[in-house]
């Protein structure tokens, strides 16, 4: 599973060495817009693009311009909405965008630096990217320390935070786990159901929310095989122990900026010891596992005990994780 962000920069990526590419980032929004900003859009000369904008109310007019000779400047910002490229035609949904532009001319440069991109995007390392308009970017570093907003503007000077979209593990298939996995879709995560026991997906896979991806193993083996980077949440919602247990002991053992699972103060308790005695974790280890898991809002039905889990990882998101788009 892809966010939509890594497959337009790596659409940019096939397109770019045979012809031009123009990168559009979303750098702020106004009223309602169906995408936030950090989203990408990348196009070609001849109306082909990749990734979306504006939820199609801006695509067309932005490729009418393209194919009659606008936006060749290294970069420049545009506005859509009131005010902006098309003052005389209001967006549908009433909001107003400002976009960067890149041009990107068909070179070994623009390779490199989508490159560079793609990968931050996949959750190989967050990058900070600076450009002055209407140059190129200028700098493209390594980021250890994500800004609060992913994007910054002062003047001239663009300051953008690149990195993989917010990805959320859901171990195991429960009715909880079902509204988890809505929420989080919903709120714009990558969403990986991982669920190997045959009865729960004849009985409760068919009814995974649209965006969902239903992996037929192992959490932990998902885990093992690089599915976690560092803006991913794991979440243990089954209270069976051969899936929790085993997911958490290759959770701790990643970047995840969340780790949950689900269970009473006692099954906790258990766990937790189960946890010291057979698999060694140390208590620096334990100590990253929310158990039990999830905002103390008094929830008791499935529904609101996964409001409880999705509010928990949002709140640790924000204050730690930077977006990517």
């Amino acid at each position: 599973m892809q966010s939509l962000d890594l497959s337009v920069a790596r659409q940019a990526q096939a397109w770019i060495g045979h012809q031009p590419v123009w990168l559009c980032t979303v750098l702020a929004t106004f009223g309602s817009s169906p995408r936030s900003p950090g989203a990408l859009l990348a196009a070609t000369a001849d109306g082909r693009y990749s990734g979306s904008l504006s939820g199609g109310c801006v695509e067309e007019d932005f490729i009418a311009r393209l194919r009659a000779g606008e936006f060749r400047q290294p970069s420049q910002v545009v506005r859509y909405g009131d005010g902006g490229l098309t003052p005389n035609r209001a967006l549908p949904c009433g909001g107003v965008l400002d976009i960067l532009i890149e041009y990107l001319p068909c070179n070994a440069d623009s390779a490199h630096y989508l490159g560079q991109l793609a990968t931050a995007l996949a959750g190989h390392g967050a990058l900070t990217k600076s450009l002055r308009l209407p140059g190129a970017c200028h700098a493209l570093t390594l980021s250890d320390q994500p800004p609060a907003t992913g994007v910054a503007r002062d003047g001239d000077l663009l300051t953008l935070h690149i990195a993989a979209a917010p990805r959320l593990i859901v171990a195991g298939l429960s009715p909880v786990a079902l509204y988890c996995a809505g929420f989080a879709v919903a709120l714009g995560f990558e969403t990986v159901v991982c669920e190997p026991r045959e009865e729960e997906l004849e009985n409760l896979a068919p009814q995974l929310p649209e965006g969902v991806l239903l992996e037929r193993r192992f959490p932990a083996k998902f885990i093992e095989q690089g599915g976690c980077h560092a803006q991913t949440a794991v979440v243990a919602l089954t209270h069976d122990p051969r899936l929790d247990d085993l997911t958490l002991m290759e959770a701790v053992q990643t970047e995840a900026f969340y780790i949950g699972a689900m269970g009473s103060m006692k099954n906790s308790r258990n766990r937790r010891e189960r946890l010291q005695r057979i698999a060694g974790l140390t208590e620096q280890e334990l100590a990253r596992v929310h158990a039990p898991i999830g905002l103390d809002i008094g929830s008791k039905t499935p529904a609101e005990i996964a409001l409880a889990v999705m509010a928990d990882v949002v709140a640790h998101k924000n204050r730690h994780v930077g977006l990517g788009g």
